[in-house]
């Protein structure tokens, strides 16, 4: 059921929401990242760390899906499907969305992350 892959892809994610969240600290409202070079490095850094946590969270579901039937209240496609935009649409990408998911859904993925890592 719980293998050392299963954790390594969880410690993963979450050292990838922590990036996030330091990068995220510095952007106080969506018009950050777009009024200035260093707000827009700052929207590709976080992007590129989303893009990475879907990715290792659609390995994870391909595998087994225990963080969907443990944690069903997560919007685990939608973070996935999210990952795929990023990877094929990212000219379309909107800022506020990035500013939402960083400020709403974060924090709640960082729980579930580190409740799964409590079972090991």
């Amino acid at each position: 059921m719980y293998d050392a892959q299963y954790k390594y892809s969880l410690e993963t994610i979450l050292n990838h929401i922590e990036i996030c969240k330091t990068r995220f600290s510095e952007i106080q409202k969506p018009i950050n990242f777009i009024a200035t070079d260093y707000g827009n490095i700052l929207l590709d850094a976080i992007v590129t760390r989303l893009q990475a946590i879907g990715e290792n969270l659609k390995n994870i579901s391909r595998k087994h899906n225990l963080l969907q039937t443990n944690y069903p209240e997560m919007e685990w496609n939608k973070i996935i499907r999210f990952r795929d935009f990023i990877s094929h649409h990212y000219q379309m990408l909107d800022y506020e969305i990035v500013f939402e998911i960083c400020e709403d859904y974060l924090p709640k993925l960082e729980l579930v992350i580190k409740k799964e890592l409590a079972k090991f």
